[in-house]
């Protein structure tokens, strides 16, 4: 899809949120490649932490960035898989205004090109909270470079064409 290169760039202020029971900063290689795609491509880290898979403590930190102006989109990896522990999609059903189905189904249509069918064991999801766009990913770093990639780069792109979600973002409170 073509970018139009005579709107201006818009950096977006996103905040990233790693759902693990075992990682660190030291070994978060989804978080870093987050971080490092969305930098790379001029947005700007407002926030980064990591938390362990608890649906409470996950929802109370996207609650925390959705309040704060800082934060406009959060993207958050891990626990978005099937087993027991696995509880970031239903954290974010708690806090979601709307959801965006289309984001899960492009998200593993485009991971079964990578996967096969081993995909349809991610629960990825999207939704939008009070102005705020909130992104779920799997934890894996092939999963996190797919959404990147493949969406995500694009959809928080100003410039992308027919339409993007950054255009959108002034639009998100209207009553």
């Amino acid at each position: 899809m073509p970018i139009d290169n005579a709107i201006a760039f818009r950096p977006v202020r996103i905040a990233v949120l790693t759902v693990s029971d075992t990682r660190t900063l030291a070994d978060d290689r989804s978080g870093d490649r987050l971080v490092e795609r969305l930098s790379a491509a001029g947005h700007i880290l407002a926030a980064r932490e990591i938390i362990t898979d608890d649906a409470d403590r996950i929802a109370d930190r996207l609650t925390g960035w959705i309040d704060d102006p800082q934060v406009e989109v959060i993207l958050t990896t891990g626990g978005t898989g099937v087993t027991g522990r696995d509880v970031t999609p239903e954290a974010l059903a708690r806090v979601q205004e709307k959801e965006i189905p289309g984001f899960g189904e492009l998200f593993r249509w485009l991971s079964y090109q990578s996967i096969g069918t081993s995909t349809i064991q991610s629960r990825a999801t999207a939704g939008v909270a009070r102005g705020t766009y909130i992104f779920a990913l799997p934890g894996s770093t092939g999963a996190v470079t797919d959404a990147w990639d493949g969406i995500l780069a694009t959809q928080l792109d100003i410039r992308h064409k027919p339409c993007n979600f950054v255009e959108l973002l002034p639009r998100l409170e209207e009553r």
